[in-house]
């Protein structure tokens, strides 16, 4: 495929920018991070203007870096994790990519170039070993739970009780308790399997923080719509909304952070929240029929 010299020029120009923007990022990262990450991050920042450098010059312009997306990915990488912050960057920064191997024909340096990106994101991939990834299989299990237990126990007392109030009342009681459990159990499974496998490095107590903390807040994010709105259908369908909205965001943030595929675990985790919850408002149906519940 043959471009012209604007093109070439005006492709390079932009790849020149995302190299400065990154190099920034990168050095910005590195001056929070422990020595063994600043390292690594600080070498990569290094190769990022290196690139930057070479871009130059053939476009003998000097590019300015974008704030905005310095700080967004900084920000990013505080809120979220330095690892889901950088493979987020480098994720969304292959859309801005040129193939370099088609570029090589005009640039010499381009296809090395395009290795060492690749090479980055390898490093990137066992860069950290965040607590915040550590523990990410503790969270997976008390939102799990919760999507799919109060999803299913909401759906049932709502037609069951037919009581915005006595719906959150239950919901919460049920969620809390269930919340505790769950954390008991996390730091049970979490002790036995430290004391049986030398290398995890999982601290039990945090593991169960970190689930009962993930379901509790889950149940609170459910049962808040029994609070504001009065009809208990649309209560039930604004609960179930919010469930498919805490599914998207995590499956969304794994998917990133662990490579895992997006769309599989959303679709799994919607059709067993939602399957789930189908089977329970039929239950519900029939007690409030077999018992003769009015309220």
């Amino acid at each position: 495929m043959k471009f012209s010299p604007k093109e070439i020029r005006d492709t390079i120009l932009s790849i020149q920018k995302i190299e400065i923007t990154e190099h920034h990022i990168y050095k910005k990262l590195a001056g929070r991070s422990n020595e063994k990450n600043r390292k690594i991050l600080d070498h990569i920042a290094d190769d990022e203007l290196r690139h930057y450098t070479i871009w130059k010059k053939y476009t003998g312009k000097e590019i300015k870096p974008s704030k905005f997306k310095m700080y967004f990915y900084y920000l990013i990488s505080l809120i979220f994790g330095l690892t889901f912050g950088l493979k987020l960057m480098e994720k969304w920064e292959k859309r801005a990519q040129i193939n370099y191997d088609e570029l090589s024909s005009y640039v010499p340096e381009a296809k090395k170039i395009g290795k060492e990106e690749h090479q980055h994101e390898i490093k990137l991939i066992d860069l950290l070993k965040e607590e915040k990834l550590e523990y990410v299989g503790s969270i997976v299990l008390g939102l799990n739970d919760a999507l799919i237990e109060l999803t299913g126990a909401l759906a049932g007392l709502t037609l069951a009780l037919q009581n915005t109030k006595l719906v959150a009342i239950a919901g919460f009681i049920a969620g809390t308790a269930a919340s505790m459990s769950m954390a008991a159990s996390e730091y049970l499974s979490t002790k036995s399997e430290a004391s049986q496998v030398k290398y995890v490095r999982k601290n039990p107590l945090k593991a169960a923080i970190y689930t009962g903390i993930a379901y509790l807040f889950t149940v609170l994010f459910l049962i808040y719509p029994y609070l504001i709105v009065g009809n208990i259908y649309l209560s039930l369908l604004w609960a179930l909304a919010n469930a498919i909205f805490v599914i998207f965001i995590f499956s969304f943030y794994v998917s990133i952070a662990q490579g895992k595929n997006f769309r599989k675990g959303f679709g799994e985790m919607v059709i067993l929240s939602l399957g789930i919850a189908t089977i329970s408002f039929g239950i519900g149906y029939l007690v409030r029929i077999f018992f003769g519940i009015k309220i």
